[in-house]
Parts: structure tokens; sequence; C-alpha cells
């Protein structure tokens, strides 16, 4: 089984301190949400953990190997990354545009039929077979955001890590992404990450909460866990609730901690 893992992670921007010592470690087939407020520095983590910004200090590790001295192209290949704003600057087929997330595997003959066949695989596994010829600025928010899944799928990564996944999508089109995500882990196998706003999406659809307030581990365990309403306070400066509903845990926010 892959983990990735983070130690001692620490990191300057501007010169200002955004990333204090951080250390955790994840796991294939869990859905890992990371929390904190804005400013938090979970972002920033995230692009660590995917091999994208360098630590000032500590590192990153994937089964026990420093991250940043596997190739570009490999770490590519066994770590799927959905940012935050992606951008999508000209008008491309849904199938086309999964397909370059196949781009780390394809040799010097061009796609071959196991590329193909993996392009496929990434639509079906978010669902997008529907919509594969259509032009994607048509889409709707929820169906260009499985298609961008999808695009990050397509690597076949044991690791997908996805910034801010749910932002601007309804409340109908975020349960379908949680339903998603945790289906890649639960039945793929696949080691999830992604960094939300959402208590109450967070809640319902991770195995594990990793709650960063001002650059550092503030909690760091099962939602009923983490997300009690003395760590809540302490991160959000918030009154809330948390109690066992039919869909799990709920997170209510009651108003401002006194």
């Amino acid at each position: 089984m892959s983990v990735l893992e983070a130690h001692g992670v620490a990191l300057r921007l501007g010169g200002k301190p955004i990333l204090k010592g951080v250390e955790a470690a994840f796991r294939q087939g869990e859905v890992t949400a990371v929390l904190g407020p804005n400013g938090a520095g979970k972002s920033t983590f995230l692009s660590c953990l995917a091999g994208l910004r360098r630590p000032d200090v500590g590192d990153i590790r994937l089964d026990g190997a420093p991250l940043l001295a596997l190739p570009p192209r490999e770490r590519a290949r066994r770590i799927g990354f959905l940012p935050q704003t992606p951008e999508i600057a000209w008008a491309i087929e849904a199938r086309i545009l999964v397909g370059l997330g196949r781009y780390p595997h394809i040799g010097a003959r061009g796609l071959s039929a196991e590329d193909a066949a993996a392009i496929e695989r990434a639509m079906a596994s978010a669902q997008v077979e529907a919509f594969a010829a259509r032009d994607v600025a048509t889409l709707s928010g929820g169906e260009r955001a499985r298609v961008l899944i999808a695009r990050a799928l397509a690597g076949d990564p044991a690791w997908l890590l996805a910034d801010e996944p749910m932002a601007g999508l309804d409340p109908g089109h975020q349960l379908d992404a949680a339903a998603l995500f945790r289906r890649l882990a639960h039945e793929e196998g696949r080691g999830v990450v992604v960094t939300l706003h959402d208590l109450p999406l967070a809640a319902r659809m991770a195995d594990r909460v990793l709650l960063i307030v001002g650059g550092e581990v503030l909690a760091d365990g099962a939602p009923a866990t983490a997300l009690t309403p003395d760590v809540l306070a302490r991160a959000y400066g918030v009154r809330a609730a948390v109690t066992e509903g039919p869909a799990g845990l709920q997170v209510d926010i009651l108003g401002r901690a006194d």
C-alpha cells in the first residue's frame, strides 16, 4: 500500500511563515479532508504534497523515498493534482481534455491501446462518457468538475490531490463529487486528499480530517474526534454543535464563539 508522508514541512512565502513543521501521513483507500481558516496554509501544503513546491525545511516522502528525488514525469504518473482554479483557455472536447492527463505515460510512438483504455477508464470512473464529445465550455459547473477529475485520473495515479474541488458547485453537485471521491478511495483503492472550506461536507465525506491553523496541525483524526466543538472554536472562532445524524456526523455552526 502506497504511503504519502510530510515530515516537518516548513515554508515561508514573501518572508511570511506559511507552514511550520507540518507532520502527516496519508494512506491509500481513504479520503482525507485538509481543513482550516483562510490563510491557514492548506493549498500551500497540498502543493508541497504534489511536489509542486519545495519546502524550506523538511520533506515529502512517497513510499519512503523523497518525492522531489523522483523525475517529474514519474511524479506525475503517481500523483494526480487538481488545482483550485484550473484554466481551460480554448475550445476543446471533453474526451480530448481528459486525454491530456495521460501525457506522462505517452511514449515516442504516441497514444497506445493501453493509453486509450486508461482514458476510457478515467471517463467511466468520473462518469463523463455521456458528454465526451461536447465542448467543455458548454458543460455545467458540475460536469466540468467531473471532466477535470477524469483528466487527473487518466494517468492512473495512486494518489489524487484536489485543491478546493467543491468551490462553485451547487449542493447537489457537491454531493455528487463527494460520492465520486469516496468511490475512488473505497472501491478503487486510491489515496484521496482534498482541501475544503465546507465543514458539514467534510464531516460527511472524509474518513479523516487534518485541520491546519496558522501553518500548524491543530487536529488529525476521524471527523468525530477532529471536529469537536472545542477544536472548531479554537480554529474558526465559532460555536458549533456536532451530532450524529442519519447521514453521519453533522456539524452546525451556531454563531461566533464568546
